[in-house]
């Protein structure tokens, strides 16, 4: 059985809530009960979500440590602004999706650049939660 983190960075524990209009009204727990019914028969799935830089870092490194077979990460604001996070997804070598509910493209000019895209083996933008769903089956093919 794979092995697959889903991690999610800042605000994103307040799905539901924030900006419905953009992220919808699911809550987070409402996105990894839907994971977990879809794909917890056939992956091992662990949900990390903080609003701090250097723990998703921390949880990153212990993924890598923990020989995960890859992550599916929404980065939030950090995706835009994190060196250091890009480099802990390069240098943990794990497969890793990039996943955005909204679609960065239509939205503020400075959210079209991802710092951390460059350490992803691909970018899903604006599916809303599904996109989550598509990650977990890309990596649970490849």
């Amino acid at each position: 059985m794979k092995k697959i983190a889903i991690i999610n960075g800042p605000n994103l524990d307040r799905l539901g809530k924030r900006e419905p209009e953009i992220y919808g009204r699911a809550t987070l727990a409402d996105l990894e009960q839907a994971l977990r019914r879809e794909f917890g028969a056939t992956a091992g799935l662990e949900f990390f979500q903080s609003n701090h830089e250097g723990a998703l870092i921390d949880k990153i490194a212990a993924l890598a440590d923990a020989k995960y077979d890859g992550i599916v990460i929404n980065g939030g604001a950090f995706t835009h602004t994190s060196v250091a996070l890009r480099d802990a997804l390069m240098g943990a070598h794990l497969p890793t999706i990039e996943v955005h509910i909204s679609n960065i493209y239509k939205r503020e000019d400075f959210r079209h650049k991802s710092l951390t895209a460059p350490a992803c083996i691909a970018v899903i933008t604006g599916l809303g939660l599904e996109g989550y769903h598509a990650a977990v089956r890309f990596l649970l093919k490849s």
